[in-house]
């Protein structure tokens, strides 16, 4: 074993240090480290957590990818999608493609004796994947469509149904409205609620059957307005969007979950932004308290530095033996942080404590995501600079006498 290593582990594992300075040196520094793993790992697995539940619940509501036709623009009234260069199979036969459903969009009114309220009625199909839905209902079911005439059964938000003192099994009249036409009027039942957490979802969109949306826009039986295009990881939308573009012909346009709320987006973005800013503000007090504490280790061993000089050892091995020294002292407090932290992310995790208002942060608890190998960069990471950091503090041993080190006292 090489003599800075061997000789580092005697004096960490010294009993000398339990009845001195060292004690107290060490202590501090092992909780420095510890804390700066919690709020790393803390702030790391919500950040990420609240990243990908904001883009798994945009994507699972309306499609990881989203086919419309340029006429459609940014209206909520979907044109009939062009079926030239269109190829729905292909899409489907993508290796990251877990399912596609049809649908036609349309806007109208909700009204009765207590409110009214603007809405976004989507038309679905036989092929709505009701299961994915299944995860955003809080009361009733999700209407089954199969496109056989028309089906009245709808599922409504639960902001509409309170504003509208709607429950399970109520009907409520919807006026369509369409330029130089009379108003058209459809009944509807009540079948499900659902909550998304996600405002811009809940205050508008209606879930029914497509006949009905067809109906209004003028729709042939086998047309629609859109595609949503689901993946099986929300993390692919970038690399699948070019690949599914080229399958969806040049009057169609293709749009990511993430597009659609540029607002969401832009306040998701922030969560980089804050969460490298609290690591490298960690990851300061950090590398501040460890070099407090080598330098102080370095003045009160400064006899036994003299001492290694006499006895032939060189400023870089002694440099060695005490950065080594420090750094084992730091790995009990990395273990200690990664399990306090994660232990806190596990109970967050699985007994959801901390609660947030939906309408600010779009998630009714503070998601985490356990991310492996963000949990052993941290770990690794604060090693690896306090390491880099111990360097220039440690050429003061160069600066030591041996006779004046012997003597000190």
């Amino acid at each position: 074993m090489k003599f800075p290593l061997y000789f580092s582990r005697k004096i960490a594992f010294s009993k000398d240090n339990k009845n001195n300075l060292s004690r107290v040196i060490i202590f501090i520094g092992r909780l420095s480290v510890a804390l700066g793993i919690i709020v790393s790992l803390i702030t790391v697995a919500t950040g990420f957590g609240s990243k990908k539940a904001i883009k798994e619940r945009l994507a699972d509501f309306s499609g990881h990818i989203t086919v419309r036709s340029t006429r459609s623009n940014s209206s909520y009234n979907t044109s009939v999608l062009d079926n030239h260069g269109l190829n729905i199979a292909k899409i489907r036969e993508l290796p990251d493609v877990e399912s596609t459903q049809k649908y036609v969009t349309v806007t109208g009114i909700m009204r009765n004796e207590h409110n009214f309220a603007g809405i976004i009625f989507k038309g679905i199909g036989k092929d709505f994947d009701s299961l994915r839905f299944k995860k955003f209902l809080i009361a009733g079911t999700t209407p089954k469509v199969t496109e056989v005439g028309f089906n009245s059964d709808v599922a409504i938000s639960q902001k509409i149904a309170k504003d509208l003192h709607l429950k399970v099994n109520d009907s409520i009249v919807t006026v369509f409205l369409k330029a130089d036409q009379k108003p058209l009027y459809r009944k509807f039942k009540i079948i499900g609620i659902y909550r998304t957490d996600i405002k811009l979802i809940d205050e508008q969109f209606v879930i029914g059957g497509i006949n009905h949306a067809r109906k209004i826009q003028d729709m042939k039986p086998d047309e629609i307005g859109g595609i949503d295009i689901f993946l099986k990881n929300v993390n692919d939308i970038d690399k699948d969007f070019p690949e599914i573009e080229k399958l969806i012909g040049y009057k169609n346009y293709a749009e990511k979950a993430t597009e659609k709320f540029p607002q969401i987006t832009d306040w998701i973005s922030i969560f980089d932004t804050n969460i490298a800013l609290i690591i490298i503000i960690m990851l300061i007090v950090v590398v501040i308290n460890i070099i407090m504490v080598l330098l102080i280790l370095i003045i009160e061993r400064t006899n036994s530095i003299g001492l290694l000089k006499t006895l032939g050892a060189s400023n870089a091995q002694i440099r060695a033996t005490f950065i080594n020294y420090t750094l084992i002292i730091m790995i009990p407090g990395l273990l200690y942080g990664n399990a306090i932290g994660l232990g806190l992310i596990l109970i967050q995790k699985f007994f959801g404590i901390i609660k947030l208002n939906p309408e600010n942060y779009y998630v009714s608890t503070v998601p985490v995501d356990l991310n492996p190998v963000a949990i052993v960069s941290i770990s690794l990471g604060i090693l690896a600079i306090s390491a880099l950091a111990l360097i220039i503090p440690s050429y003061l041993i160069s600066k030591i006498s041996p006779v004046k080190a012997i003597k000190y006292n």
